[in-house]
């Protein structure tokens, strides 16, 4: 069956290829996850791992996108993908979101499926592999989690915020940014790093964040995340935002009630140098 509609870009439309392709890619990494983990490499340092089943996920949500809607440009983390010609529908791709607790059997990661265009997110979904939670959402039609309408949390004091956030592979900058965390650490609730930003900003879609801060994420880990938290009322930064005093490459997501609070704390804790 082929998803496609009058309207290469609806938003409606994308949604449910994104969550057709993420929900079978997920399946596949559960089921050959004690064979994935036997065949382990690196990438941009020895704790940046990929396994047999970051390939053989993205392997199949290429199959399924050829099925789907044959013809749109793919972006993997695993095998790239060219850059597409303006105003075209663009698949970015994440098979497993958290590739370390999936190595180690820690039950949080996650696959990334988003439609995008100039760069922009139309539609997109999180599937939680280990319990086969759905999260989806469309440009202007609302996230959900499971068929439930999302909502972020209506926290409205910082310190009283619980926030997420996560750590690049490179020492140096792991440093700073654990620095980072322990200027903001007095002054909110708590902190939790659980090892997928694109689970962590479906987190704040859910309410069980408050906010979430990263410096260092690529396209993949956020395009579908993001989203799905602006759909559920969130602020949302991207990397490449102008000047603010984040840095040129901090994804923030937080409920209104403390965004401009979280991001006025972390520019004066030095957010801008992580």
């Amino acid at each position: 069956m082929r998803l496609v509609t009058a309207d290469l870009a609806d938003p409606a439309v994308l949604r449910a290829v994104a969550v057709s392709v993420a929900r079978p890619v997920g399946e596949l990494a559960v089921r050959m996850r004690t064979e994935a983990v036997g065949d382990v490499g690196t990438k941009t340092s020895e704790t940046d791992v990929v396994t047999a089943g970051d390939m053989a996920a993205e392997r199949l949500a290429r199959r399924l996108l050829a099925q789907y809607r044959p013809g749109d440009p793919v972006l993997g983390e695993e095998e790239g993908g060219e850059a597409p010609p303006p105003g075209t529908v663009c698949w970015i791709v994440d098979p497993i979101d958290g590739t370390v607790n999936y190595l180690y059997g820690f039950p949080w990661y996650a696959v990334s499926v988003a439609a995008q265009r100039d760069g922009v997110s139309l539609a997109g979904a999180v599937v939680h592999p280990p319990s086969g939670r759905v999260w989806s959402a469309a440009t202007g039609l609302g996230a959900e989690c499971d068929g439930q309408p999302l909502r972020v949390t209506a926290a409205t004091v910082l310190a009283h915020s619980l926030i997420g956030t996560g750590f690049a592979y490179q020492a140096q900058r792991r440093t700073r940014q654990a620095a980072l965390v322990a200027g903001m650490l007095p002054q909110v609730r708590d902190v939790r790093r659980a090892g997928s930003a694109a689970l962590d900003l479906c987190s704040v879609a859910s309410g069980w964040l408050d906010g979430y801060v990263e410096h260092g994420l690529q396209r993949w880990d956020w395009a579908a995340g993001a989203l799905i938290a602006a759909e559920a009322g969130a602020v949302v930064r991207l990397p490449g935002a102008p000047a603010d005093g984040l840095g040129d490459d901090a994804t923030l997501a937080a409920g209104p009630g403390i965004a401009t609070a979280l991001a006025g704390l972390l520019a004066d804790q030095g957010a801008a140098g992580v």
